[in-house]
């Protein structure tokens, strides 16, 4: 009678990773024993660390968790990477294929993956944030390899072994599939971390990772978290490094806008009430400043009147008629290009829309209509469109030349994104962002703050 095989086994279940046979100097960290079932348990991308750590060591083992195969799928295209991209793809491979490419919008990020999946030659899952970002990365994986092309999420539930997913689909459906690529990318990486999306990292058993962005550090600098959920940041490039050859030229401009008399008043009162209240209770912006700020001025009628103030205050900063002047002497000088207008939120949005008869889109515009204009833009029968904050990243807008930014958050992460929207290069095309700022308030911080980045200076 044959001996049962002993060897260390490495078996996928629900999203972890159970060893069997171990010896006990050999679990790697991140495992814990589960009394349930006698076994060794830990994350499935932990996966890698296992196998390497197996083969290092010499011995024999046994692996029912891979459950992907080589992919044997022809790129089939005729672009040749530019240096960068081939840079990017060689640091990666260095980096033992895992890492983090760091370029700039329009700089052609979707091709370096395009070369890694090749190169690899496994299986492999594309992750992205939205369901706009998922349909442009289907139409070109389509291209690139053939069909098919599998796709979890906006409905669709199906799985290939190229596939492309949202963010909140792979979340759901990583402890059943995560055994089944053996390489992903995470598309706009910086919205991995924290405790629910960098969930589906952490089931998946991929171990070839791919991380892309334009905008890498998060202010709560959770960013840190993507070393060991894909790896190190292997290369990056800058928007001032590729403009003008690979990136279109640009020019950024400040246009300072003054409040009339009595919006002077108004905002200053407003302001005053809500710096009151702060400063009594001995508030700092600033860390989790803004959290305190609501959970005090929830408690009483002098913080509630604060909010308002508050609110009352960014009111009249967006709403005041000199941006609106602005904006629509801009829209003249620029007659005839593709012009994209941001702020902050929706009210404005439609507010702006009805006064000068804009076209907009927000999150409430539904597939249809959102795809139809996104297509008349691009043809140039409507060359203006009005957004707050879905159009800062992800979708492809080659034919956009103008930015103006009437209002924002003051995250160097937004701004960036914004002027990322004009760079994709075209013959000829020469970019121009405005930013629109109220003086004497607290646009002009919200200014600097935003751009304390490169392509800025």
């Amino acid at each position: 009678m044959t001996a049962p095989d002993r060897s260390p086994l490495v078996r996928f279940d629900q999203g972890t990773l159970v060893l069997e046979d171990f010896d006990a100097p050999d679990i790697p960290d991140g495992f814990v024993f589960d009394e349930r079932i006698r076994r060794w348990r830990g994350p499935g991308y932990r996966y890698h660390d296992v196998v390497m750590g197996l083969h290092r060591s010499k011995q024999p083992y046994r692996d029912e968790a891979r459950a992907y195969e080589a992919l044997d799928r022809p790129h089939r295209t005729a672009r040749t990477p530019r240096d960068y991209q081939q840079e990017a793809v060689e640091a990666w491979w260095r980096s033992g294929r895992r890492g983090v490419v760091v370029l700039p919008t329009g700089a052609g990020k979707s091709f370096v993956a395009e070369l890694c999946i090749a190169r690899a030659n496994r299986a492999a899952l594309v992750v992205a944030p939205t369901i706009d970002l998922v349909g442009q990365w289907y139409d070109g994986l389509k291209r690139a390899f053939g069909e098919p092309v599998g796709i979890l999420g906006g409905g669709v539930h199906e799985v290939q072994p190229i596939t492309v997913s949202t963010y909140d689909s792979a979340y759901l459906y990583m402890d059943r599939y995560g055994a089944r690529f053996g390489l992903v990318v995470f598309d706009e990486v910086h919205h991995l971390p924290g405790p629910a999306l960098s969930t589906a990292a952490e089931m998946l058993i991929a171990p070839f990772r791919l991380g892309l962005t334009a905008t890498l550090e998060r202010p709560d600098g959770a960013h840190g978290d993507l070393d060991a959920l894909v790896g190190p940041q292997v290369y990056r490039r800058e928007i001032t490094e590729l403009s003008g050859e690979f990136l279109a030229d640009y020019t950024t401009e400040l246009v300072s806008v003054e409040l009339s008399e009595a919006e002077r008043i108004a905002y200053d009162e407003a302001r005053a009430e809500y710096r009151m209240f702060v400063e009594v209770n001995n508030i700092r912006m600033g860390g989790g400043g803004w959290q305190r700020f609501l959970r005090e001025a929830a408690r009483s009628s002098e913080g509630r009147r604060a909010f308002h103030a508050w609110r009352e205050s960014r009111r009249i900063l967006h709403e005041t008629p000199a941006k609106l002047e602005v904006l629509a002497e801009l829209l003249r000088r620029h007659a005839g290009q593709r012009v994209l207008v941001f702020t902050n939120d929706n009210a404005t949005v439609y507010r702006i829309s009805r006064a000068l008869l804009l076209p907009t889109i927000t999150h409430q515009t539904d597939v249809k209509e959102r795809r139809a204009l996104l297509d008349a833009f691009a043809d140039g029968t409507l060359p203006v469109l009005l957004t707050s904050r879905v159009l800062n990243e992800g979708v492809d807008l080659p034919s956009a030349e103008v930015a103006v930014v009437l209002s924002g958050t003051g995250t160097v992460r937004e701004h960036v994104q914004r002027l990322g929207r004009i760079l994709r290069k075209v013959d000829g095309k020469s970019a121009v962002l405005y930013e629109v700022v109220v003086t004497g308030t607290t646009e002009e911080h919200t200014s600097q703050r935003r751009r304390d980045h490169v392509a800025y200076r």
